[in-house]
């Protein structure tokens, strides 16, 4: 007998096809075949592409917490700073399984409840460790969006095929400090990346810099 359709059977499809085939393959049409079912079934469970975005947004950001939740809490000798360590890389493993899901989030659309849970584990363990609510907040705006495994591109990587060596010597001529920059931080084949702007490396690195700065103002 098949499977009865529901919305987490749904969506759990979605994330697959999109891991599998990117986004811009996700259509309900080709959802619906992956299902063996019509694509007007779907929309007994999902209205519409956008509500299909958000519903693959809602599944991303749970399998985060659920990460973040099965790394555990705050050990009773453990620094605050290794804590948030490890909730931020678990949420940037969920991240590296599903490449597609930065953008996604960076959509403008309404945050998942499941979000605010996960935040109110950061803000506790924040205070509990002796900041202010105020640094805590400020806190949270520098992190930006690590918490949930990736930060914002800053720069984009160009149109997809371009010669990169061609590009960066054009660029070198009237902007020598940022040819320099670009050819500095070529990513290494071994160096999992999100973007351009987020690889594994640049991801530790500015989490342990904002830790370690944000040791001086607790307490």
């Amino acid at each position: 007998m098949r499977e009865p359709l529901s919305r987490e059977r749904v969506l759990a499809a979605a994330v697959a096809l999109a891991d599998a085939e990117g986004v811009p393959a996700l259509t309900m049409r080709r959802l619906a075949a992956s299902l063996g079912v019509e694509a007007m079934s779907l929309y007994h469970h999902l209205p519409g592409k956008d509500g299909l975005l958000d519903g693959l947004v809602e599944t991303v950001a749970a399998e985060v917490v659920a990460a973040v939740s099965r790394d555990g809490e705050t050990g009773p000798d453990e620094d605050w700073r290794d804590t948030l360590r490890r909730w931020f890389l678990a949420a940037r493993e969920v991240m590296l399984r599903h490449p597609w899901a930065p953008a996604l989030m960076g959509r403008g659309k309404a945050v998942p409840p499941v979000v605010y849970a996960y935040y109110e584990m950061i803000l506790g363990t924040m205070i509990g460790a002796g900041f202010s609510y105020r640094i805590a907040h400020r806190a949270l705006h520098a992190f930006g969006s690590m918490p949930l495994g990736f930060v914002q591109e800053l720069f984009g990587s160009g149109d997809e095929g371009g010669d990169d060596e061609a590009e960066l010597a054009a660029m070198a001529e009237a902007l020598p400090h940022m040819a320099a920059m670009v050819a500095a931080e070529l990513h290494a084949a071994t160096d999992p990346t999100l973007g351009w702007c987020d690889s594994q490396v640049e991801f530790q690195f500015t989490l342990d810099l904002l830790l370690d700065g944000l040791e001086r103002y607790r307490g």
